[in-house]
């Protein structure tokens, strides 16, 4: 779940982590005080993934980054790589959320192009969480892995209900859609977001709208 942890806290043009909550007694709720620990943890940890690797991060480094004690850590995770998870697991729901919903086209050629803006513009905004996720996940191993394939799951079944609309929107005129095809399509699509990811190419990540846009016009939505 989401909670209170909104998307800018994590855009790489955001002030950084919250601050710690103030010591000593206080007036806070034990929800509050351990929301915020998650978040500045959460923070922390793609922070350190970012910049030095997931192999290379310790639980040690993320509490000192996010001002947290080790007792407080493993009260909210198991470990480093169930902290690492949680992380995948809000950034793809927000990335989710932030590209397919708000839908403002009246046909799915125009949402295609919107949402393809979207996306696009998501990953160049969050180049920490693409280096972390799209690049450091296989180091983490099987369920790390296991995650992110779920979440590329959740990527499918959106397109899937955008063809579905194209179907509705034009019926007769695109064949039945293939069973692998958006398995296809967002395996080809991330694989042109990491190419630029390990160039470092975020400012350019734009200019791939065409090419996403042909890959889901010829795989989604193939025409009789």
């Amino acid at each position: 779940m989401l909670g209170v942890i909104e998307d800018d806290s994590f855009a790489d043009d955001s002030e950084g982590a919250p601050q710690p909550l103030p010591r000593g007694r206080h007036k806070l709720s034990v929800e509050t005080v351990r929301a915020s620990q998650r978040e500045r943890l959460l923070l922390a940890m793609l922070g350190e993934v970012a910049e030095n690797g997931y192999e290379a991060t310790t639980v040690g480094q993320v509490v000192t980054r996010a001002r947290v004690s080790r007792n407080a850590f493993y009260a909210l995770f198991a470990d480093k790589l169930d902290c690492f998870v949680a992380l995948g697991e809000l950034m793809s729901e927000l990335l989710l959320k932030d590209t397919f919903e708000g839908q403002v086209a009246e046909d799915w050629r125009g949402e295609l192009h919107a949402g393809t803006l979207r996306y696009l513009r998501w990953w160049a905004s969050h180049p920490r969480f693409a280096r972390a996720w799209l690049i450091e996940t296989p180091l983490a191993g099987p369920r790390a892995i296991e995650y992110r394939e779920a979440a590329y799951s959740r990527f499918r079944e959106r397109l899937e209900g955008l063809a579905a609309w194209a179907r509705a929107l034009e019926p007769g005129a695109l064949a039945p859609l293939r069973t692998s095809a958006s398995h296809v399509a967002v395996t080809g699509i991330t694989g042109l977001i990491i190419q630029e990811v390990e160039a470092g190419r975020f400012d350019e990540l734009e200019r791939l709208a065409g090419e996403v846009e042909w890959i889901v016009e010829r795989l989604l939505m193939e025409r009789l």
